[in-house]
C-alpha cells in the first residue's frame, strides 16, 4: 500500500501553506491601531519658535508648530532626548514625556544651566 497523494492534492497543500504564510506575515506586520490612537510620547514647548516644521535630534523625529513640538519614543532617556531638542532648537521652556513633566532641576541640566 502507497501513502502518496495525487498531483491536486499535493497541490492544494501547497496552496493553502502558502496562503497561511501569507496571512500570519501579514498580521504580524500590520501596525497595531492602539499605537495609533495614543498620540505623540514627548510634547515640548521652546523658549522660541521652532524654523523648521520637522527636525531629527537625539534620534527621534519632531514635528513642530510655533514653540510645541511632539514626537514619538526615542531610543534615550527623556533627559538626554531634551539635550539633543535644546542644541536644535535653543532653550526648553516644558518638556513631557508619557505625560509626566521634567522636574525643573532636570530641566536645568537639559538647557544646560
Amino acid at each position: 500500500m502507497t501513502l502518496s497523494l495525487s498531483r491536486f492534492s499535493r497541490f492544494s497543500v501547497f496552496a493553502m501553506a502558502l496562503v497561511y504564510t501569507a496571512l500570519t506575515f501579514g498580521v504580524a506586520t500590520a501596525p497595531s491601531p492602539a499605537m495609533a490612537k495614543s498620540g505623540p510620547y514627548y510634547t515640548v514647548t521652546l523658549a522660541q519658535p521652532a524654523d523648521d516644521n520637522r527636525a531629527v535630534a537625539s534620534g527621534v523625529a519632531w514635528s513642530c508648530k510655533g514653540t510645541t513640538c511632539v514626537a514619538n519614543k526615542g531610543p534615550s532617556r527623556p533627559l538626554r532626548i531634551c539635550r539633543g531638542l535644546a542644541r536644535e532648537f535653543g532653550e526648553i521652556v516644558s518638556f513631557t514625556a508619557k505625560g509626566e513633566q521634567l522636574a525643573a532641576d532636570k530641566l536645568a541640566k537639559c538647557n544646560g544651566k
